[in-house]
């Protein structure tokens, strides 16, 4: 089975290493600080030979060029950010699939975060790299795209298999579940979340994987059409993408 590595790096991102033992292939999922992924590739005796970009912020493909440069690895990232992502070679787009090593990789565009943001999907392993595009209790802020862009983005994500992992790149669980709670305050689900989300991070654990299960019970930001949520907010008649809208609306100011 393909081997995850997750740390953290910077002040609150998480970095990946995937690696098929098969064929030795290794690759980082953004890059967003290069010594922490040094170091756990020593650490486990792992050459990188690919990195996945996800979208072209700093601190998604920052290390790109050292860590090519160092590894010779091949660098896959959006299409639509081609411009933007240093050290490129195969640009990708929603529908693409790919092999790595054993596996089979498939690209969603889930721009709005970034127009052209896309996620890695691992349909045999259950597993989803999501960059910011959805984050557990929460989804990115919009820096480039439309509520509608981004609401469609995440319904694709929450159309994936309830059991798929959701790896996100960011630890912001904890501010999101205190925002949740504001506009999904009935939610039992997600109060018990909360209470085991407070426990964790003051034990400096990770919350990170989630679930598609687990966000579409809890993750207010994937609840649109939910009835509790749009009581809350006085949109009963609202369109989803309306109340999506709000929600970001309501979390920005936060």
């Amino acid at each position: 089975m393909i081997e995850i590595e997750q740390f953290p790096c910077l002040s609150d991102n998480y970095g990946y290493l995937i690696h098929d033992p098969k064929t030795e292939k290794t690759a980082a999922i953004d890059t967003p600080e290069i010594a922490p992924i040094l170091t756990v590739l020593e650490k486990k005796g792992w050459n990188l030979t690919h990195i996945f970009n996800t979208h072209h912020h700093y601190d998604h493909a920052g290390g790109n060029l050292e860590l090519k440069e160092k590894t010779g690895c091949t660098i896959y990232g959006p299409r639509g950010e081609r411009d933007k992502i240093p050290g490129i070679d195969i640009a990708v787009d929603q529908d693409d699939s790919f092999s790595f090593g054993s596996y089979q990789v498939d690209v969603l565009n889930v721009g709005g975060h970034t127009l052209g943001h896309i996620a890695y999907h691992f349909p045999e392993c259950g597993a989803a790299f999501v960059g910011d595009a959805l984050f557990a209790l929460g989804c990115g802020r919009m820096f480039e795209g439309t509520a509608e862009q981004m609401w469609g983005s995440l319904s694709k994500l929450s159309s994936l298999a309830p059991h798929t992992s959701v790896f996100c790149a960011h630890e912001y669980t904890l501010s999101n579940a205190k925002f949740a709670v504001t506009v999904d305050p009935d939610n039992q689900a997600l109060l018990s979340r909360v209470q085991e989300i407070e426990a964790a991070r003051a034990e400096n654990k990770p919350t990170v994987p989630t679930t598609i299960a687990l966000e579409l019970e809890t993750n207010p930001f994937l609840r649109a059409g939910d009835q509790g949520i749009r009581a809350q907010l006085g949109m009963q008649d609202a369109s989803d993408v309306a109340v999506f809208a709000e929600i970001r609306m309501r979390k920005d100011n936060f």
